[in-house]
């Protein structure tokens, strides 16, 4: 009697589980909410020059013994088993500092500040990688949704998938993962070997006046 409790109750906890997956994975791909970042899309400016080492550096992903060690369990659910976290229940939703996102699993630089915006999905959303090359794209049609996700490419860590909803220039609305991101704030670039992406936020700033009207 306690083993036919036990099996209902796991069972239960299995089928919530899956319910909870595919809400988030629903919420994620329909973005009904007016995009706050159009005033951004407008005022964009020519993008600043950025070279240097720390821009073409290649980066090496740890043993999946070491990722056992390193990560949490949701960091290691979200970028090796293409899990998903909870929207508006997540590190970086609704952080507003200027820096830059990259792996939480091998430190590639993956996105800006700059060009992150409020999509109102509660997860953080940009219109473009820092850098194309960087991240990979490939169709997910699991749950029985065509979708497009999206990962790193040194790492090949889940990050999350790019819609066509979002503001201009690019359109696009990248819907990523805070576990799977470790944000560098701006006065830590160059301490941590990301200082030829200082010129990103020079621009910014000299373009504050304008952008400020879509601040995320």
């Amino acid at each position: 009697m306690a083993t036919r409790t036990l099996t209902a109750k796991t069972t239960r906890a299995a089928v919530c589980g899956t319910f909870a997956g595919l809400f988030a994975l629903v919420a994620c791909q329909h973005n009904d909410v007016p995009v706050a970042a159009s005033a951004h899309a407008e005022a964009a400016q020519p993008a600043p020059v950025v070279s240097g080492p720390s821009t073409t550096r290649v980066y090496t992903k740890p043993s999946d013994a070491e990722l056992e060690k390193k990560l949490t369990p949701l960091e290691y659910d979200v970028t090796q088993r293409e899990g998903t976290e909870r929207p508006f229940q997540n590190t970086y939703w609704n952080n507003h500092d200027p820096g830059i996102y990259v792996d939480v699993v091998t430190g590639e630089p993956l996105f800006s500040s700059t060009d992150k915006f409020d999509s109102g999905t509660g997860w953080p959303s940009f219109t473009k990688p820092i850098d194309s090359k960087r991240v990979v794209q490939h169709e997910d049609a699991s749950l029985g949704m065509s979708r497009t996700e999206v990962r790193s490419k040194d790492g090949n860590s889940h990050l999350g998938h790019v819609f066509d909803d979002g503001p201009g220039p690019t359109g696009q609305r990248f819907c990523i993962n805070s576990a799977s991101l470790r944000f560098i704030p701006v006065q830590d670039l160059a301490k941590e070997g990301y200082g030829d992406y200082l010129p990103l936020f020079a621009a910014a700033s000299n373009a504050a006046p304008v952008a400020s009207a879509s601040a995320q």
